[in-house]
């Protein structure tokens, strides 16, 4: 196995990659949007939503003689050729960082290597299996899929239409019965069953509780309403989604549950990857992954409210006439004391420019006198507190002004962690003193 790897959002030589040309000759310059094509998953789904991450984003992008990573991590593959996108947060050699927001946000444990051979301990299909639980709960926050279906029944209670030739089939000679069809509006359907069939082979693996444990009642809504579920019919059950794939964009989080369950059922019995000439792989949004996980940190009281662009939650305007649409990340519950906070998946040094008049603008918008950036911080630098000028140089009276500051907030990233464990016991320390910052503040 050839194995290469990178860090996110950094710049490399073309020639670091000539062990791995297969690979790069087929991700280079090419969009998220066409690798999700090419069979590469990309987390989370309907990147074209969110604001860090796009469909026309490249994983790595040609840049004079060079390659430059994007915004996300994961692991790419062809072949025997491997790539491993690691944050450039995390230490030299390890990607413990990665791994623990994985943990902390999607509840996937560090059971995945993704240094291992893929064809022969199939690890990367441990991801897809561990996704499923997300994916599920949030597709059946709009309830069970409904569908109209025809079924067909045998009965003396005619209620539908009679079907000739399997009537003369069964009821030769006539006992009563009648053969007949009928359309119903049902839970029923082929993409609950297609949901079911995913739990039962889900429930087949020997951590497969453990992962369904996250979402029972769910499950336990899945069973019941597939009461026709038979194991033998489960390519019958792939077949019927195939030829009724969903599109409309009501059903956007049942589109991506239908596409997770194709994953894992088609590749039961097949590799990941399979095939020298496949691109296979799963690719994580680091900025969406950072801020969900600065939001399990500072709002487990809910003193923040926590508009989500990628769901289209808690959407603001800046001007009357709903103009100028914004999601700010965080907004704090009490009016008083207003507080806006942004989670920035970037260095302390790469905070600037744009970033200060979009918080600025922010803050203007909702009477804020405070606002944070929280981001990463691999020094464990003190907080940088900006306070807003007044005045003009023109009439050289600029000074600052004491009630209105943005502060510059990171959370310390272990570098010297031994092992995993011992990473995870200072990550327990660098969250404490994270969120002292924010103890103080009321619901409202």
């Amino acid at each position: 196995m050839k194995l290469r790897k990178i860090k996110d959002n950094a710049q490399f030589k073309k020639g670091d990659f000539s062990d791995i040309g297969n690979l790069i000759g087929k991700i280079a310059n090419k969009t998220l949007g066409q690798l999700e094509r090419d069979g590469v998953f990309v987390f989370p789904e309907f990147v074209k939503d969110a604001k860090d991450i796009t469909k026309d984003q490249m994983i790595l992008q040609s840049v004079n003689g060079s390659y430059r990573s994007g915004n996300v991590m994961g692991f790419l593959g062809c072949g025997d050729e491997r790539l491993i996108i690691e944050s450039r947060f995390c230490g030299d050699g390890e990607d413990f960082f990665f791994q623990y927001l994985l943990a902390q946000v999607l509840d996937i444990p560090n059971i995945v290597d993704l240094k291992t051979d893929a064809d022969q301990n199939n690890q990367l299909f441990n991801f897809l299996l561990f996704l499923f639980p997300y994916y599920l709960k949030t597709a059946m926050r709009k309830g069970l899929f409904k569908k109209y279906v025809r079924n067909r029944y045998n009965d003396e209670n005619i209620r539908g239409t009679i079907d000739i030739a399997r009537h003369i089939k069964l009821n030769t000679p006539f006992m009563g019965n009648v053969a007949y069809s009928q359309r119903e509006f049902s839970y029923d359907n082929y993409l609950t069953e297609l949901v079911r069939h995913t739990i039962e082979y889900i429930k087949g693996k020997p951590y497969g509780k453990t992962i369904l444990s996250r979402v029972k009642d769910e499950v336990k809504l899945v069973v019941e309403a597939t009461p026709r579920y038979e194991r033998y019919d489960r390519q019958k059950i792939i077949e019927a989604n195939k030829k009724n794939i969903l599109r409309h964009a009501y059903f956007r989080e049942y589109i991506a549950l239908q596409r997770l369950c194709f994953l894992i059922l088609k590749r039961q019995k097949h590799q990941i990857g399979s095939g020298p000439r496949q691109i296979y792989g799963i690719l994580f949004d680091g900025a969406w992954l950072w801020e969900e996980y600065v939001n399990s940190l500072i709002n487990k009281n809910g003193v923040f409210y926590h508009p989500k662009n990628k769901g289209g939650v808690g959407a603001q305007r800046l001007f009357s006439n709903n103009e100028g649409l914004i999601y700010p990340d965080f907004i704090s519950r009490d009016a008083k004391t207003r507080i806006i906070a942004d989670a920035k998946y970037k260095p302390v040094d790469n905070i600037g420019g744009k970033d200060y008049l979009q918080i600025l603008a922010y803050m203007f918008r909702f009477d804020a006198k405070e606002g944070y950036y929280l981001y990463p911080e691999s020094e464990g630098a003190d907080d940088l507190k900006l306070w807003l000028n007044k005045g003009s140089t023109f009439e050289d009276n600029v000074t600052p002004r004491d009630d209105i500051r943005v502060i510059k907030h990171g959370l310390k990233i272990p570098k010297d962690a031994a092992d995993y464990k011992t990473f995870v016991i200072q990550m327990a320390e660098s969250e404490s003193a994270f969120q002292c910052e924010f103890a103080g503040i009321k619901t409202a």
